[in-house]
């Protein structure tokens, strides 16, 4: 460059940085390329972990219905769904997720794992761990509501076509707070002046209606109370001493592991005082409102059956928020 005339020497200094600002502006390019490349991978994999894996929920259910089988843990699979569920409070749908409370996943954590409603619930929690480690893109919270309706058809109910893709609450802080589920008997918390009352204001807190306090009771047809766990009930009676699974508690029904409407019509005849009736029971068909539906499932169990179903479902997603593509039918 030296050599040349100037005009000469400042042409080819020209070309020079205008090559290297060329070479500059393609590795740049190809370095932003690989960066939004991985960036746009990261993304792809936070939606597809955010997404509904309905191969992982098949499975899911398959394993849920083989613990069932070895288990007989239909009735604490129910109550575990129903006690997330019903935490909910319609009055907070509208505040920042999950403070209104309800199917969230949050019943795995303390302190509503502690709270002594929920006494007993860790043992079910137990039996789902291997499913959730067997099929870990399945969020706590469908696992919980899945292994409610399985129980259900297991034990001869109707099938509930459950919608999954619930999104899970992160820890304890997305907790429920106390206090929000039905008691069996005064006094109330909530200082109600009767049972009717007290369960009028327990759900219609969580948006369900008188219908489906009825049928939603029919549940208590699996299943025993335990005096250590519930403070009702008896040590063991002729329909409970010998189990199956581990003896004792008092039950509603004589045949506590089958789904039908036999809970309405020991409920309604009170003639076995080894079946338990609570107070919460026994307002079924002394309150005005609760009874027509009452007296409607004690004699005809595909009404009871098929109404079951429906409130179940709005029972189920209570609360919920959905992950990318939910919800979705499991029978989709």
């Amino acid at each position: 460059i030296d050599a040349c005339p100037m005009p000469v020497r400042v042409y080819i200094m020209m070309q020079q940085l205008v090559s290297v600002k060329y070479r500059s502006n393609v590795i740049n390019t190809a370095r932003m390329g690989n960066s939004h490349r991985r960036l746009s991978n990261a993304r792809q994999r936070a939606v597809q972990a955010s997404a509904v894996n309905m191969d992982q929920i098949k499975g899911a259910r398959g394993q849920i219905r083989s613990v069932l089988e070895e288990t007989y843990a239909n009735p604490i699979f129910v109550r575990l769904a129903w006690h997330e569920s019903g935490s909910y409070s319609d009055a907070l749908k509208n505040e920042p997720w999950p403070a209104a409370g309800g199917a969230t996943g949050s019943i795995r954590f303390k302190p509503e794992l502690g709270y002594g409603a929920n006494n007993g619930l860790d043992s079910a929690l137990d039996l789902l761990k291997p499913v959730k480690e067997a099929f870990p893109e399945v969020t706590w919270a469908d696992l919980i509501q899945l292994a409610s309706s399985e129980a259900i058809e297991h034990a001869g109910g109707p099938h509930i076509p459950l919608r999954v893709g619930r999104r899970d609450a992160e820890g304890s802080k997305d907790c429920a707070p106390d206090g929000r589920l039905p008691a069996a008997a005064g006094p109330f918390p909530d200082k109600a002046a009767n049972p009717a009352e007290h369960l009028r204001n327990v759900f219609h807190r969580m948006g369900l209606n008188d219908q489906d306090i009825v049928v939603l009771s029919g549940a208590h047809t699996l299943g025993r109370a335990r005096p250590e766990r519930s403070g009702f009930g008896k040590e063991s009676t002729k329909y409970t001493k010998d189990g199956p699974g581990k003896p004792g508690g008092s039950s509603w029904t004589v045949k506590w592991l089958e789904f039908d409407n036999r809970y309405f019509v020991e409920i309604k005849e009170q003639r076995d005082e080894d079946l338990l009736v609570l107070p919460t029971d026994a307002a079924l068909f002394e309150d005005e409102g609760f009874k027509p539906f009452a007296e409607k499932y004690a004699v005809d169990n595909d009404a009871f059956c098929a109404d079951y179903v429906t409130s179940h479902l709005k029972l189920s997603e209570l609360g919920s928020d959905w992950l990318e593509g939910g919800p979705v039918s499991i029978d989709a």
